[in-house]
Protein backbone atom coordinates (compact mmCIF):
# COMPACT_ATOMS: atom_id res chain seq x y z
CA UNK A 1 0.00 0.00 0.00
CA UNK A 2 2.86 2.27 0.88
CA UNK A 3 4.00 2.15 -2.42
CA UNK A 4 0.50 3.05 -4.33
CA UNK A 5 0.27 5.58 -1.88
CA UNK A 6 4.04 7.18 -2.57
CA UNK A 7 2.96 6.78 -6.36
CA UNK A 8 -0.36 8.77 -5.86
CA UNK A 9 1.21 11.83 -4.13
CA UNK A 10 3.95 12.30 -7.00
CA UNK A 11 1.49 11.73 -9.43
CA UNK A 12 -0.50 14.75 -7.42
CA UNK A 13 2.11 17.24 -7.01
CA UNK A 14 3.19 16.76 -10.22
CA UNK A 15 -0.57 17.91 -11.41
CA UNK A 16 -0.53 20.41 -9.27
CA UNK A 17 2.74 21.93 -9.62
CA UNK A 18 2.57 21.32 -13.33
CA UNK A 19 -0.20 23.63 -13.83
CA UNK A 20 -2.54 20.60 -14.58
CA UNK A 21 -5.55 22.17 -12.56
CA UNK A 22 -8.69 22.17 -14.96
CA UNK A 23 -8.67 26.34 -16.44
CA UNK A 24 -5.49 26.89 -15.36
CA UNK A 25 -2.98 27.18 -17.76
CA UNK A 26 0.44 25.81 -17.11
CA UNK A 27 1.74 28.86 -18.13
CA UNK A 28 -0.44 31.20 -15.46
CA UNK A 29 0.72 34.62 -14.02
CA UNK A 30 3.00 34.32 -10.54
CA UNK A 31 -0.37 36.21 -9.46
CA UNK A 32 -2.95 33.51 -9.74
CA UNK A 33 -0.73 30.57 -9.01
CA UNK A 34 0.29 33.00 -5.49
CA UNK A 35 -3.58 32.96 -4.70
CA UNK A 36 -3.51 29.53 -3.49
CA UNK A 37 -1.44 30.99 -0.29
CA UNK A 38 -3.94 33.11 1.95
CA UNK A 39 -2.74 34.25 5.09
CA UNK A 40 -4.28 32.63 7.97
CA UNK A 41 -5.58 29.44 5.96
CA UNK A 42 -4.29 26.12 5.04
CA UNK A 43 -5.00 23.94 2.12
CA UNK A 44 -6.21 20.35 2.49
CA UNK A 45 -5.63 17.29 0.45
CA UNK A 46 -8.92 14.39 0.79
CA UNK A 47 -8.39 11.76 -1.47
CA UNK A 48 -12.41 9.81 -1.56
CA UNK A 49 -10.96 6.58 -2.61
CA UNK A 50 -13.93 4.41 -4.13
CA UNK A 51 -15.30 1.32 -2.24
CA UNK A 52 -15.05 -1.08 -5.49
CA UNK A 53 -17.49 -3.33 -3.38
CA UNK A 54 -20.02 -1.22 -4.37
CA UNK A 55 -21.10 0.49 -7.72
CA UNK A 56 -21.15 4.18 -8.80
CA UNK A 57 -24.95 4.02 -8.34
CA UNK A 58 -24.58 2.77 -4.92
CA UNK A 59 -21.85 4.86 -3.38
CA UNK A 60 -24.18 8.13 -4.86
CA UNK A 61 -27.01 6.61 -2.73
CA UNK A 62 -24.88 6.39 -0.34
CA UNK A 63 -23.99 10.01 -0.51
CA UNK A 64 -27.39 10.92 -1.14
CA UNK A 65 -28.63 9.40 1.99
CA UNK A 66 -26.60 10.93 4.24
CA UNK A 67 -26.19 14.36 3.25
CA UNK A 68 -22.72 14.46 1.55
CA UNK A 69 -24.30 16.90 -1.61
CA UNK A 70 -26.08 19.44 1.19
CA UNK A 71 -23.21 19.14 3.95
CA UNK A 72 -20.18 19.46 2.11
CA UNK A 73 -17.94 21.45 1.95
CA UNK A 74 -19.15 23.13 4.94
CA UNK A 75 -19.70 27.26 4.53
CA UNK A 76 -16.69 28.91 4.27
CA UNK A 77 -14.89 26.43 3.43
CA UNK A 78 -13.63 26.68 -0.37
CA UNK A 79 -13.08 23.68 -3.02
CA UNK A 80 -10.01 24.71 -4.80
CA UNK A 81 -9.62 21.99 -7.15
CA UNK A 82 -11.64 18.32 -7.62
CA UNK A 83 -10.13 15.89 -9.36
CA UNK A 84 -11.23 12.16 -10.69
CA UNK A 85 -8.46 9.71 -10.63
CA UNK A 86 -10.04 6.77 -12.51
CA UNK A 87 -9.82 3.84 -10.70
CA UNK A 88 -8.87 4.62 -7.34
CA UNK A 89 -11.52 7.84 -6.49
CA UNK A 90 -11.77 11.77 -6.51
CA UNK A 91 -9.21 14.36 -4.95
CA UNK A 92 -10.37 17.16 -3.36
CA UNK A 93 -8.49 20.25 -2.78
CA UNK A 94 -9.69 22.52 -0.06
CA UNK A 95 -8.74 25.70 1.19
CA UNK A 96 -9.91 26.60 4.73
CA UNK A 97 -8.85 28.20 8.15
CA UNK A 98 -7.80 25.75 10.40
CA UNK A 99 -10.09 26.02 13.05
CA UNK A 100 -12.12 24.51 10.27
CA UNK A 101 -10.70 21.18 10.00
CA UNK A 102 -12.34 19.08 13.02
CA UNK A 103 -15.47 20.23 11.11
CA UNK A 104 -14.78 19.51 7.75
CA UNK A 105 -13.37 15.94 9.03
CA UNK A 106 -16.33 15.39 10.79
CA UNK A 107 -18.39 15.89 7.69
CA UNK A 108 -16.45 13.65 5.94
CA UNK A 109 -16.98 11.25 8.67
CA UNK A 110 -20.46 11.38 8.60
CA UNK A 111 -21.27 11.62 5.28
CA UNK A 112 -18.57 10.29 2.79
CA UNK A 113 -17.51 7.31 4.89
CA UNK A 114 -19.60 4.27 3.77
CA UNK A 115 -18.76 5.03 0.22
CA UNK A 116 -14.93 6.29 0.36
CA UNK A 117 -12.34 5.15 2.33
CA UNK A 118 -10.85 8.68 3.17
CA UNK A 119 -7.05 9.92 3.22
CA UNK A 120 -6.31 13.62 4.39
CA UNK A 121 -3.16 15.41 3.72
CA UNK A 122 -2.16 18.74 4.32
CA UNK A 123 -0.94 20.71 1.67
CA UNK A 124 0.70 23.34 0.53
CA UNK A 125 0.65 25.31 -3.03
CA UNK A 126 4.46 24.95 -4.27
CA UNK A 127 3.82 26.17 -7.61
CA UNK A 128 4.84 29.89 -6.79
CA UNK A 129 8.43 28.96 -5.07
CA UNK A 130 8.79 26.59 -8.10
CA UNK A 131 8.69 29.19 -10.33
CA UNK A 132 10.96 31.46 -8.59
CA UNK A 133 13.71 28.98 -8.15
CA UNK A 134 13.27 28.41 -11.95
CA UNK A 135 13.32 31.93 -12.64
CA UNK A 136 16.58 32.58 -10.92
CA UNK A 137 18.40 29.24 -12.65
CA UNK A 138 17.12 30.68 -15.83
CA UNK A 139 19.68 33.81 -14.99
Amino acid sequence: MQPLRRELTRALAVLLTAGGVPGHAAAADDQQAASLDQPGKILLTVFLRHDEAKTVDEINAHLKQTGWYRKFPPLGVEVVGWFVMMGIGQVVILRLPPERLRETNRIIEGTAWGGYRTEFYPTYDYRPYWLQAKQAADH
